[in-house]
């Protein structure tokens, strides 16, 4: 699942039939707006409970987003991938409920001068929440789009002052089988981990993710913190992060482990190289009708101008 900006042309890759309705994207701006006028919506980060979510107050970046609506709330929350919940689709939506993302810390090691424990409110703490409309791509060839809401990775590392010895950024999801259903079962190592090479992380397309909608995230959506690498497939976008470790070596990460020959660590988004048992060069937009509903797969998901320098010179049929 990987996520993609507004590019020139790009209209003609989104169905109608994918797109919510305008009133009722705009219903919400304006519910957001009444609400920001109000003085109900958070002037910072609340963690929310497993059974409610709370409202955001975030600028939209335009240069960032698609300028075409998401799809609904109820695809966007009840279509996901989260192993930890369980393998099939609507398994996160249906057994996150006993998952609880607050209090939350996220532990800060390895190669930078600032290093140790933080509150979730400490690591964002005067950073500005964001909304960027994103295209999630996942690896089964399934797209939607999604405003997510949170903040500039590269902002929030700087904080954190890594060294000249860090080359990559690894993270971490927490582990608690009690909560986490999926951790119990042996179908991937426990907890999931993932990696980008520091080019990557500091790049201004990449996000950590706080929200969506306009609302903190849901269980099943990764809360309370999560990955967003635009160009990527969605199993790098880790969820539920405990961990941020600055590394001089290239981290594993958990589909790498589980499967090489079918993950790799890049997981850039290529339609010309294919997984090993389907093709990635074309993809189905969920909500849109069966008839007529897949599309070519762009290029580092359409971001081709912006990241194709940071692997200028790699064999990317090689470096998947």
């Amino acid at each position: 699942m990987v996520i993609k900006g507004s590019r020139a042309g790009d209209s003609a890759q989104i169905l109608p039939s994918e797109i919510t309705p305008e009133s009722v994207y705009l219903s919400r701006r304006q519910l957001l707006q009444g609400a920001l006028a109000a003085g109900v919506v958070s002037s910072g980060w609340v963690t929310p409970s497993h059974a409610q979510q709370q409202a955001l107050k975030y600028a939209h970046n335009p240069k960032y987003s698609l300028d075409h609506a998401p799809n609904s709330y109820e695809d966007i929350t009840t279509y996901n991938n989260f192993y930890e919940f369980g393998t099939g689709k609507g398994d996160p939506a249906a057994n996150s409920g006993d998952f609880k993302p607050q209090p939350w810390s996220v532990s800060v090691a390895g190669e930078a001068e600032v290093t140790g424990t933080f509150t979730l409110e400490d690591v964002l703490k005067s950073l500005a929440l964001e909304e960027r409309i994103y295209r999630l791509r996942c690896v089964e060839a399934w797209s939607m789009v999604i405003p997510w809401v949170g903040v500039s990775l590269a902002e929030l590392l700087k904080r954190f002052k890594p060294t000249s010895k860090a080359k990559y950024v690894a993270f971490k999801t927490v582990l608690r089988p009690s909560q986490l259903p999926g951790q119990r079962t042996n179908v991937l190592r426990w907890p999931y981990v993932e990696g980008l090479r520091m080019d990557e992380a500091m790049h201004p397309l990449s996000i950590l993710a706080v929200g969506l909608y306009g609302k903190t995230l849901p269980n099943q959506n990764g809360a309370p913190l999560r990955l967003i690498v635009p160009w990527k497939y969605g199993f790098k976008g880790i969820k539920s992060i405990v961990e941020i470790r600055f590394a001089e070596k290239q981290p594993p990460t958990s589909w790498n482990i589980s499967a090489p020959n079918e993950y790799g660590f890049y997981a850039n988004v290529n339609p010309q190289v294919d997984h090993p048992r389907w093709s990635q060069a074309r993809e189905r937009r969920i909500g849109a009708s069966l008839l007529g509903s897949r599309v070519p797969t762009l290029m580092f998901n359409g971001y081709e101008k912006e990241v194709a320098s940071l692997y200028a010179g790699m064999d990317l049929g090689r470096y998947y």
